[in-house]
């Protein structure tokens, strides 16, 4: 007696196209497929291109383990970062998934959080995986990594965080100053003559390279004397900033640079509130570009974007280049930002 199973439909299972299958197709030995697909050996593009477009045509998917016994290679790279928000971890990882991925590396994100102990614990893992170099990554840049990333034995770059002191490393890091300096003469060029900097704690490296670069072009300017006030970096420390700067004797700012958006966001309210337009009474610019606030901000929020996928794309090809073998210059790379233009601060004249 039949128990039906005679007639449950069996799909016919594919057999996965091998090398061999790429050059008989291709009309070449499995040696010069092999070569072909591995960009090696000396063959005529013409013959290179021809093996490629078969192995694409039938659907071939190369063995990552042969592969990696091949160019003793695992095709992994870590990325250890502390910013548990991800605020800005997220944008680097982003970068270098873009660049590492079009290689055919894949990329792990593992958090050290601020323990040395579960640092060393991810850094031992990933020398286990055999990983072919690994990426650091932090929630500010003059806050190191709990863990010794030094004399590993594989290539290993810094995004975003600055290295650890006298180490011969390669670092890529935002220009703060460059970034507060766009922001600064964008104010200029629309006119603005008391522009105040209403910044983060004093604590924080970068609140002193944006604050010395907003006194630079005010001075270069000859304009009104700086005025810097640094608090938390929040929506309620820009409320009472403006608290502070309109409820004093005295003139008035029309402009406000902030040291992050959500600062701005505060005192875009905080404006409102007092019934002052923005930007028609007060201009305001932010520093961050983080979308999520400048895009809500009414009006929306001019800001600085520090181009961290831009930056983790840089230190994502600058592993590859390491991991074959290239020579890369040591040191710390400062990669410019850019100014994003919304309506709390509109375009100067003619631009």
């Amino acid at each position: 007696m039949s128990d039906g199973s005679d007639n449950v439909f069996q799909p016919a299972r594919r057999r996965p196209v091998t090398l061999r299958d790429v050059a008989e197709t291709a009309g070449v030995s499995v040696a010069t497929a092999s070569k072909a697909l591995n960009d090696q050996g000396r063959m005529t593009v013409e013959t290179r291109t021809r093996i490629r477009s078969v192995a694409l045509q039938l659907g071939f998917r190369p063995n990552g383990l042969a592969q990696s016994l091949l160019r003793r290679r695992s095709f992994t790279v870590g990325l250890l970062t502390n910013d548990t928000y991800g605020r800005f971890s997220l944008p680097v990882m982003a970068g270098v998934s873009e660049a590492l991925l079009d290689n055919g590396v894949s990329v792990f994100l593992c958090n050290v959080e601020d323990d040395p102990r579960l640092g060393q614990m991810h850094v031992d893992a990933m020398l286990e995986k055999r990983v072919d170099g690994i990426i650091a990554s932090g929630k500010r840049l003059d806050r190191h990594l709990p863990v010794d990333l030094s004399n590993l034995g594989i290539p290993v770059i810094y995004a975003f965080t600055n290295p650890d002191p006298d180490t011969n490393a390669i670092a890529f890091v935002s220009d703060d100053a460059g970034g507060a300096r766009l922001a600064v003469e964008h104010f200029v060029a629309l006119g603005r003559q008391r522009i105040v900097h209403v910044t983060g704690p004093e604590t924080f490296e970068v609140v002193h390279q944006r604050a010395g670069a907003y006194r630079a072009v005010l001075a270069e300017q000859g304009m009104a004397p700086p005025r810097v006030l640094m608090g938390a970096w929040s929506e309620g420390w820009g409320h009472q900033a403006v608290a502070k700067l309109f409820d004093a004797p005295g003139e008035k700012p029309d402009a406000v640079f902030c040291g992050n958006d959500q600062i701005a966001r505060g005192v875009v309210d905080a404006l409102r509130e007092r019934g002052l337009r923005v930007p028609d009474d007060v201009g305001v610019v932010g520093f961050d570009n983080w979308e999520i606030v400048a895009a809500a901000t009414r009006p929306p929020l001019t800001t600085v974007d520090m181009n961290l996928t831009a930056l983790g794309r840089e230190a994502g090809l600058t592993l590859l280049s390491l991991v074959d073998g290239k020579p890369v210059e040591p040191g710390i790379r400062k990669l410019p930002c850019r100014l994003v233009v919304r309506q709390s601060c509109g375009r100067p004249p003619g631009d």
